[in-house]
């Protein structure tokens, strides 16, 4: 039994990564550089950049060692809800033995002060287990006026999976799971960082760095560069029309087209409001303007619903693509911006470049 190591820096590893080849009864040739071994286990050391999109994605470029092997299943599991849009982002909620009351009421476990949350909203309950530790938890709804939402699905009665989003009014908590939730919590609470609660895009802040990176690569290697800057038509009369609780649902409706639609290595964000962006590497002015105009078009088309009521939906959209003069990011966004400012002048619902 021999064993050999090799070592070597890239970008699929954090710092060193250590590879281990053991054979059994005869010395084997070690392989002969890094760029052999990733090409026959299919990773790449000189991969694309990534996509903000794909940060949370990390099975394609995970190479797993031993202290990345899952350990066994926790005898005892905790549970904790986090506020990932709403009230007191990042907010933690530990789940115990007992009951968790959850409304506008001062005497809810988990009070929330806004009108579309009931006085009695809901209740969480756990499942004790012949151990006498909770093992699952599910949530009923307490008859409230708006109902109460598990992944977009109005529920009376449902029981609880990792990863599950609770929307309570306004507010969007996620449900963790798992026997090491000090970890699951600070997990969650970096992504909240990057990505925006209600429609689950990259945040202002996360696609700004995107756009830093693409720009950089986009000058260093003298390839295209395009930007959309997406506003939201007339979207104040969908809330006064139909309440912000459909706003809300609206907007993450159009994350969901705007993520199913773009490429892979695209970025789409939210700005702010009911204003998106998207980052379109490799994409030069008449491919930027193709693909604004093929979103402007299933926007129009898509069936934007809020429990039975059609919300319409349209766009405008500005298109600006690097130049060489170009020296920051920003003067492209300003470009675009300043396009989708003339598209909404000339009437909405349409494309300037």
């Amino acid at each position: 039994m021999c064993s050999i190591n090799h070592t070597w820096e890239g970008p699929l590893a954090k710092g060193r990564t250590r590879v281990n080849f053991v054979t059994a009864g005869r010395a084997t040739r070690p392989v002969a550089t890094a760029q052999n071994f990733c090409r026959r286990t299919r990773y790449r050391l000189q991969s694309p950049p990534v996509a903000v999109s794909d940060l949370n994605d990390t099975s394609r470029f995970k190479v797993s060692g031993a202290r990345d092997r899952p350990s066994r299943e926790p005898s005892v599991r905790e549970a904790c809800l986090v506020v990932m849009y709403g009230e007191s982002i990042g907010r933690r909620i530990s789940l115990g033995a007992g009951p968790l009351t959850i409304g506008r009421s001062t005497e809810s476990d988990l009070q929330f002060e806004e009108e579309s949350v009931s006085r009695n909203h809901c209740r969480i309950d756990p499942t004790i287990g012949a151990n006498g530790v909770p093992e699952a938890w599910s949530i009923s709804d307490l008859r409230s006026t708006n109902g109460t939402h598990v992944n977009d699905r109005g529920v009376e009665c449902a029981v609880l999976n990792h990863g599950d989003h609770v929307q309570i009014g306004r507010n969007i908590l996620k449900f963790l799971v798992s026997g090491h939730i000090e970890s699951a919590y600070h997990e969650e609470i970096y992504r909240l960082v990057t990505t925006d609660g209600l429609t689950n895009l990259p945040n202002r802040r996360a696609f700004e760095d995107a756009m830093q990176r693409e720009f950089s690569r986009s000058t260093r290697y003298n390839r295209p560069l395009s930007l959309l800057v997406i506003d939201i038509d007339h979207f104040k009369k969908v809330n006064d029309v139909h309440g912000h609780l459909a706003g809300d649902a609206a907007l993450r409706q159009f994350a969901t087209l705007l993520k199913v639609n773009l490429r892979r290595d695209d970025v789409a964000g939210r700005m702010g409001g009911e204003e998106f962006a998207v980052l379109l590497p490799e994409i030069d002015g008449v491919g930027a303007k193709i693909a604004a105009e093929k979103l402007r078009q299933l926007t129009a088309r898509h069936r934007f619903e809020f429990e039975g009521a059609l919300m319409p939906l349209t766009v405008s959209l500005g298109v600006a693509t690097r130049t060489a003069e170009d020296q920051d990011p920003m003067e492209i966004y300003r470009r675009a911006d300043a396009l989708l400012f003339t598209a909404k002048r000339a009437g909405r619902n349409r494309v300037h470049s």
